[in-house]
């Protein structure tokens, strides 16, 4: 990416954390004043980033071409009807034009072909007036030398191109040639017509040079790529309906870091791709559209679960380089997006960049089989609603930045992760060293920062993943899941400072976490005996009667983490479960007011920063810490070990098998079905009490 998109791009992600740091310290007017101020920033660095890409002149614009002096072209067949004094040749149902100006074609051309072959330096203006052409030989429309060349779609026609599925080209120069409607020079299509085009050998409509559209209602079906564009592909308005065996819009300026970029400023896109249904080789931006995608066939009945490889075994997460790419949105530069709905169903990634994505807007639906949204660098969301309902990981990045938007991410392993982007490992957790802990930030460490938005997390893996730390500052996060022993509604390995902000995180006792011991903000975490049914509320509130949280899991659980502004040391707490609330409740949290038929667990006051609760009362957290707490802070309480201690009388030999067993499912070798079997094969009956 060039120097100057990045340092913008970066003074970008500033401004909108400035933003958003002064609004937590003013009133709800000002907090209103600044947002609208942020998103009018918003919509102008957008602006700016289209303006970089993509220069729009008049001739790119649909305008009345009866006032051109056009040369009329009448297609007849095997034949052609024009003016002498058109710049055309007519030879072997081949029509050339050789001069720029203005054509209008309307009828048909049966297995012939219209060449652009000019000698001048003016623009040549194709207009379509219903007009159906097909080649036998290679492509229907060809550009060949032209300073530029546009395609009008005429008001209310239609018009169809098609091309052969196996070309014949006599001059080697030429075999480049692989598009029903191909472009060696800059290529815009407009107007309001109706353009169909069938790429039976390779590509629908390919440009080497810019490739943009500024209107129509086009229909693609093609063997490969739907629309192609070397350097550029930018559209500013327009229908598109494509299916493509290969991807569906693509920029492919491999050379060229100033090049290669596709620009979508509105438009509506139905697409249905083989391979990738939008591709940049470079930058991807939008800020409009609607946008309809099925890529690779969609998101797999069945997703890969979190825990299926095998423990302590290297699952890779890059792609292997020659796999196809089945991707919804990809760019091999940043992603830009402020606006636009996007529905999106994807067998990979649904948005993944090999750089930075920033996203400041629009309206989201992801299924995919893969992540949900993935950026080997930084993925900063500062606005819109994002909806991800089936993934392997919901989010993933190296830096995760949340400053506002809606947020609800469901998936079969980590709902938001920040790690290096290689590999993952499962099995026994790796212990650091006091002496090797870092501060948050330091070293490219990578850190998941939340500042505001309301998110909301149902993991089958760990709910919040951060291979290095969580710096979280305000907002609204609610996760749930996992019930895996392994695995943590909250996971971290160097720290977890909360200053602000809401967060509850229902989930295992296994690997359970809280923030770090010296975070400012206090939090309680309650570890239950059994496991909870899903909908059971718990609800705390302090000695004066006063919510502080009244949430409803969906899913089974068997410890709850809670934070808020509320909470402080010093002060006394009743935390309870069961019972109903008649509040308003959005997504399992309650407003304040209407709780009732609870039963009261316990009574406490706050003297620390972190307290850990069980049914017995307050409790100390463990030094060791599968979860990463070893390297960062809160810890596990002792109780929750993955095997009870509780187990019946038995000889020196037997238990010290027992234990073999209990450390195995400690670090995660062994199942605890595999475990139940093979205290069975002792004859050991496993407790009651589950664990999950």
């Amino acid at each position: 990416m060039p120097k100057n998109k990045r340092m913008f791009k970066l003074a970008a992600t500033l401004l909108s954390a400035s933003l958003l740091f002064a609004c937590t310290n003013e009133t709800t007017d000002t907090q209103q004043s600044t947002t609208a101020t942020s998103d009018a920033v918003v919509a102008e660095q957008m602006t700016s980033l289209v303006d970089n890409v993509v220069t729009y002149t008049d001739e790119d614009e649909y305008t009345d071409w009866q006032d051109e002096s056009p040369f009329e072209v009448e297609l007849n067949g095997d034949s052609a009807e024009f003016a002498s004094s058109a710049a055309i040749i007519f030879e072997d149902n081949v029509l050339t034009i050789k001069a720029g100006g203005t054509y209008v074609f309307t009828g048909n051309l049966v297995d012939g072909q219209i060449v652009v072959d000019s000698e001048d330096k003016k623009t040549v203006r194709l207009v379509l007036n219903g007009v159906e052409i097909n080649s036998s030989e290679n492509s229907a429309i060809y550009i060949k030398d032209a300073e530029k060349a546009v395609i009008s779609l005429a008001e209310g026609t239609e018009n169809s191109i098609s091309d052969s599925a196996n070309y014949v080209m006599d001059d080697s120069a030429e075999d480049e040639l692989d598009a029903a409607i191909f472009s060696k020079s800059d290529l815009t299509i407009n107007g309001s017509g109706q353009l169909t085009v069938t790429g039976n050998y390779k590509d629908g409509i390919a440009s080497k040079d810019e490739l943009k559209v500024t209107g129509g209602n086009i229909q693609v079906t093609t063997v490969d790529d739907g629309l192609k564009g070397r350097d550029l592909v930018a559209i500013k308005a327009g229908a598109f309906v494509i299916e493509a065996g290969g991807d569906g819009i693509k920029s492919t300026n491999d050379e060229d870091a100033t090049k290669g970029s596709i620009a979508l400023e509105g438009g509506t896109f139905d697409i249905t791709s083989g391979n990738d249904a939008i591709q940049a080789e470079t930058d991807l931006v939008v800020t409009d559209g609607t946008y309809t995608i099925l890529a690779g066939g969609g998101s797999p009945e069945t997703i890969q679960e979190a825990g299926d490889a095998a423990p302590g075994t290297a699952v890779e997460t890059e792609v292997v380089e020659d796999a196809e790419s089945t991707k919804g949105l990809k760019a091999g530069g940043a992603i830009d997006v402020s606006g636009g709905i996007f529905t999106i169903d994807s067998l990979d990634d649904a948005v993944n960049s090999n750089s930075d994505i920033t996203i400041a807007g629009g309206q989201w639906e992801i299924a995919t089989g893969e992540d949900g949204v993935h950026a080997d660098d930084s993925l900063v969301i500062t606005s819109g609603e994002l909806t991800v309902t089936r993934s392997y990981e919901g989010l993933e990045g190296n830096f995760i930045t949340i400053d506002d938007g809606t947020i609800d991410v469901t998936a079969t392993d980590d709902g938001i992760n920040v790690s290096d982007g290689t590999t993952v490992t499962t099995g026994p957790p790796v212990e650091v060293d006091e002496a090797d802990k870092v501060e948050i930030g330091e070293g490219g460490e990578p850190v998941m920062t939340i500042n505001g938005g309301f998110i909301t997390v149902d993991g089958l893996g760990d709910g919040l993943d951060a291979n290095g730390s969580i710096v979280m500052t305000g907002g609204t996060v609610l996760v749930e899941g996992p019930t895996r022993t392994m695995d943590g509604s909250i996971d971290y390995d160097n720290g977890f400072d909360l200053t602000g902000g809401i967060i509850i995180a229902a989930g295992s006792t296994g690997m359970v976490q809280a923030t770090s011991e010296e975070t400012a903000q206090e939090s309680v975490v309650m570890t239950f005996p059994e496991i909870q049914e899903a909908g059971t509320i718990v609800h705390l509130q302090d000695s004066e009667g006063t919510t502080i949280a009244t949430y409803a899991p969906s899913r089974e659980f068997s410890a709850i983490f809670i934070s808020t502004p509320d909470l402080e040391i010093g002060a006394s707490y009743t935390l309870s479960s069961g019972g109903t609330s008649s509040a308003e409740e959005t997504e399992g949290l309650y407003e304040d007011g209407g709780y009732e038929g609870g039963t009261e667990l316990l009574d406490f006051t706050i003297t620390e920063p972190v307290t850990w609760l069980n049914e017995d009362g307050i409790t100390e957290a463990s030094v060791e810490n599968p979860g990463g707490g070893a390297a960062g802070g809160g810890g596990m309480p002792p109780e929750a070990g993955v095997l009870p201690p509780d187990m019946p009388e038995m000889d020196e030999e037997t238990e010290q098998k027992v234990q073999e067993i209990r450390d195995q499912q400690m670090a995660g070798t062994i199942t605890e079905e595999q475990a139940q079997e093979q205290l069975a094969e002792l004859g050991i009956e496993m407790p009651t009490r589950p664990v999950q």
